[in-house]
């Protein structure tokens, strides 16, 4: 069910689902367990989302739209300014970043309004990608590069919220620093 008008109580599970997902996963989210923590009625999340999958759907529906925007603001400042955005989403938004990846939690298929937001996101870095090789590029040399571009803006998200990142390299004191190496370094391999 789509968020783009929630009424309040939708909201509030969401958030709760939000926050369970950004804290132990979300795996661990449940219609009682969303219930509980939303401080509604055990019917509550069945009323307004019909089962879990539903609310994955919204939090992906809602989260790609986020990253779209994000993306969409640095549109034409290039693929490095682009892998910035969704580093700085994902850090921004973990709760949503758990969940919008994962297949066996939101099936796309069933779910066009999330799979409409999910192509617009990535439709603004594959466009931004053939802006920067040329519209005469080859399709091969624009899908690698953009999958390329996407792996290290993913890799870097989900390497710094859940893997062991900062426990090899150490701590970072200037984390808006490494993050901008990193995809000056990825957004240099274009070559343009």
């Amino acid at each position: 069910m789509p968020l783009a008008k929630p009424d309040p109580l939708q909201r509030v599970i969401v958030d709760a689902a939000l926050e369970i997902a950004s804290g132990v996963g979300p795996d661990a989210i449940s219609m009682r367990e969303l219930a509980r923590q939303a401080n509604v009625s055990h019917q509550a999340p069945y009323h307004h989302f019909g089962d879990r999958a539903g609310i994955f759907a919204a939090i992906c529906e809602e989260g790609f739209a986020i990253l779209g925007n994000e993306m969409q603001g640095n549109r034409n400042l290039g693929a490095e300014a682009l892998c910035e955005s969704y580093v700085r989403f994902a850090l921004n938004h973990r709760g949503h970043l758990r969940v919008m990846f994962r297949t066996d939690l939101c099936d796309m298929a069933s779910y066009p309004d999330a799979a409409i937001q999910a192509d617009r996101a990535f439709g603004i870095l594959y466009d931004e990608v053939v802006a920067m090789v040329g519209l005469d590029a080859d399709e091969l040399a624009v899908q690698t590069q953009t999958a390329y571009m996407w792996s290290v803006a993913h890799g870097l998200s989900t390497l710094l919220i859940d893997g062991p990142l900062l426990n090899k390299i150490g701590s970072v004191q200037d984390m808006d620093q490494l993050i901008k190496n990193i995809a000056r370094m990825a957004s240099s391999s274009i070559g343009v």
